[in-house]
């Protein structure tokens, strides 16, 4: 032994740490995988490199643990929080704290907000019955709108369904900004009656059948179509 040469010292201090961190009880070696591949990441599947497995995320080269609060799961994803709440939990802040679904409401599709049961309507986050006059019916339009709509031959007045009166010539049309009634194509509306447009020689109906127009090359002169 005396003629082979003396190791140096710091590879001797080496060698007995790692023998030491071996057989010490509870001391476990944070080793990364084959092919440079991190603790906690997986080879991608369609290319090259590698990538966090679920609940980890890319930080320095290696995958850090995404820290997920309570009623939380996992998003896999590189971008936001790298978490999400679960249905029935909103996210305010680094926490998920649960919806309080009011009386006559349920959970949308989602899971992330409520809404009104049909037949009622949200008032000051509550929910609230709609109240349908007499010749009205539920509509759904309890978000935008009062939740009811007139049975036809009936138009919406203040809170209740006002019977609309067609007059001769006329139809029907569910309007709430207008009498409820229109006239036929040859007609035109003239106090609550319909009456018959009178068309001059060298004219004809106009797009919206309730007025005239003088045909080609005639020009209007009052009541009455001319040449230029």
């Amino acid at each position: 032994m005396n003629g082979l040469p003396r190791p140096p010292a710091a590879f001797v201090q080496s060698l007995a740490l790692l023998v030491l961190l071996a057989v010490a009880p509870g001391i476990a070696f944070a080793q990364g995988r084959p092919g440079g591949i991190p603790d906690h990441a997986r080879a991608k599947s369609y290319e090259s490199g590698w990538e966090c497995e679920r609940g980890y995320r890319e930080a320095n080269g290696a995958c850090a643990a995404v820290r997920i609060p309570a009623n939380a799961f996992p998003t896999n994803t590189s971008y936001g929080q790298g978490w999400e709440c679960a249905r029935g939990y909103r996210d305010i802040g680094d926490t998920c704290a649960a919806i309080k679904v009011p009386a006559h409401a349920f959970l949308n599709s989602f899971g992330d907000r409520w809404e009104c049961d049909r037949g009622y309507r949200n008032v000051d986050e509550s929910c609230i019955a709609v109240s349908v006059p007499r010749n009205g019916y539920l509509a759904d339009t309890a978000a935008y709108g009062p939740g009811w709509a007139c049975d036809r031959g009936y138009r919406p007045v203040n809170d209740g369904c006002l019977a609309v009166k067609v007059p001769a010539n006329g139809y029907f049309v569910a309007s709430a900004d207008e009498l409820g009634w229109k006239c036929n194509r040859g007609y035109r509306p003239v106090d609550e009656t319909c009456v018959a447009v009178t068309v001059p020689k060298n004219a004809h109906l106009d797009y919206s059948g309730n007025g005239w127009e003088c045909s080609r090359p005639y020009q209007r002169r009052q009541d009455q179509c001319a040449l230029p």
